[in-house]
């Protein structure tokens, strides 16, 4: 999926991922009431679609990211673009490896 990728149906990715609308929607920041005008079809600003899409879609832990992160990853994609692609290709492999259907998206 990639940034600001549509998200086509809410309620789908939060019941595969057997939660609540309480527990889907606060991890986002969103209230409960919120969400369920989203799954029933209400429009999604851009925010709300890219943190689903990191926090549930990406399984990203969004307490450990870090500034710095972002930082790190742009100056390795400048300096040493090759040992990028390297890394990025190492951590694709693995990811597949662990469950076989992991979809990364390129930037």
């Amino acid at each position: 999926m990639k940034l600001f990728e549509k998200i086509p149906n809410p309620r789908e990715i939060r019941r595969k991922l057997g939660l609540n609308q309480q527990e889907f929607w606060s991890r986002i920041g969103v209230t409960q009431s919120g969400g369920s005008r989203y799954e029933s079809g209400r429009n999604m600003p851009k925010p709300v679609r890219e943190l689903l899409r990191l926090v549930h879609v990406e399984q990203i832990d969004l307490s450990k990211v870090r500034r710095e992160d972002f930082e790190i990853v742009e100056y390795l994609k400048e300096t040493h673009p090759d040992l990028y692609k390297s890394l990025r290709k190492a951590v694709r492999t693995k990811l597949e490896a662990q469950d076989g259907s992991v979809e990364v998206t390129a930037n």
